[in-house]
């Protein structure tokens, strides 16, 4: 089969690889019709190249049709549509009982301290091949796949494998009173569904910042108050001046690590990925700083006694805190991979809805054949041709 696979720093190339078999009774195997690039696939292309192998095929937003299950999956057949989420989760440990299915103590990457196993995220997080191929071994098939019915596009269901309930659990994470107001920190896909979810939830506010045109026209068409962070020089105070003079009541910070406007630790993070592999990992795992600007902002931005959610990917080691600022306002601070399936119940009724309240269909703005994957990743990369959401057809 063929499957988009990792060769280096800003390198993927469609390749051909070893179709995926049933290794365990509770695998499937499907045929993917539709899979997503995620922004956080453009860390794996930028900076944390030290924990991927040459031929790691990358991706996790697939769904397809089931091709052959396991022995002891009874819940799902040959021929059934079926959406993966990115958590690679048994359903019953500890962890997933209390859904909190990205910490699933059954496939925990205990060598190196993590959480879950994820579908195409490097060797911290088990190096399960990738949902940016023509077929996908699933594990733990009785559980993981959300069946969703025949007929409609792909892009009504895609994004449960990740965008939707990242974004769900983000604005919960967020605590957004009843017409209150929220403060969205980068309006990428997941920015942009913070926004339509919050709206959705009865924000009174939605305010959301970014610095790509085309980003800003999309959120203002769902009613987002938005601020061109190109125009603002203290954008804090911008978001002042619309909510009383006190700040967001909560903020969602959907950038993370590689945020704009840190130009000491970008060039730190460039330079880690110039040292070989081994040593990289290593400076990686025991003295990395995150790009801040989006978090400080958002410490700034928020209310005295508000509530941030971090959904953007964090993954330093020696980050700076403004601790004194944290106390001081009374700051609560909520974060984590999203628990995919804690989250079915709430959204798949809206994603099924024909009048598509999230606006699910109007999120991709461009769809491409698996074979241009190495274009799409260089234009999502550099935002060209106002790529915000780009979805790969094998």
């Amino acid at each position: 089969m063929k499957a988009v696979t990792w060769q280096g720093k800003r390198n993927v190339r469609v390749e051909e690889v070893p179709d995926p078999k049933i290794e365990k009774p509770t695998d499937a195997v499907i045929r993917v019709t539709s899979t997503g690039i995620c922004g956080s696939d453009l860390h794996l292309y930028e900076v944390l190249g030290a924990f991927l192998e040459p031929g790691d095929i990358l991706g996790h937003e697939p769904m397809g049709i089931v091709e052959e299950v396991g022995a002891e999956v009874e819940n799902l057949k040959p021929g059934d549509r079926v959406v993966v989420p990115f958590n690679v989760s048994c359903g019953h440990c500890f962890y997933c009982d209390r859904n909190l299915q990205s910490q699933c103590e059954t496939t925990q990457v205990t060598e190196h301290g993590k959480g879950a196993a994820l579908f195409g995220y490097t060797k911290l997080y088990g190096q399960v091949p990738g949902g940016q191929a023509e077929r996908l071994r699933v594990p733990f098939a009785d559980y993981g796949p959300i069946k969703v019915p025949d007929g409609p596009l792909d892009d009504r269901f895609l994004y449960l494998s990740d965008v939707v309930p990242t974004s769900w659990q983000a604005v919960e994470y967020a605590s957004v009173p009843p017409g209150g107001s929220v403060l969205i920190l980068g309006l990428g896909p997941i920015g942009q569904m913070c926004a339509r979810i919050a709206r959705h939830r009865g924000a009174g506010r939605v305010i959301g910042v970014d610095l790509v045109d085309e980003r800003l026209e999309l959120a203002r068409r769902y009613g987002v108050d938005t601020i061109d962070l190109r125009q603002y020089k203290h954008v804090a105070d911008a978001v002042r001046d619309r909510t009383d003079g006190r700040g967001a009541d909560s903020v969602v910070d959907a950038v993370g690590m590689e945020a704009h406007g840190a130009p000491v630790t970008g060039l730190a993070q460039q330079l880690a990925t110039l040292l070989p592999s081994p040593i990289a990992a290593k400076v990686v795992e025991k003295a990395a700083v995150d790009r801040l600007s989006a978090l400080y902002l958002a410490i700034d931005a928020v209310r005295r006694g508000g509530t941030i959610s971090l959904s953007g990917v964090y993954g330093g080691m020696l980050d700076p805190m403004p601790m004194m600022t944290l106390f001081d306002k009374q700051v609560q601070l909520r974060m984590g991979q999203a628990n995919v399936r804690a989250w079915i119940d709430d959204v798949l009724p809206l994603v099924s809805d024909d009048a598509d309240p999230l606006g699910v269909e109007d999120l991709a703005t461009h769809h491409l054949p698996l074979s241009e994957a190495p274009d799409a990743y260089d234009m999502f990369q550099k935002k060209r041709d106002g790529a915000i959401k780009i979805v790969l057809v094998p």
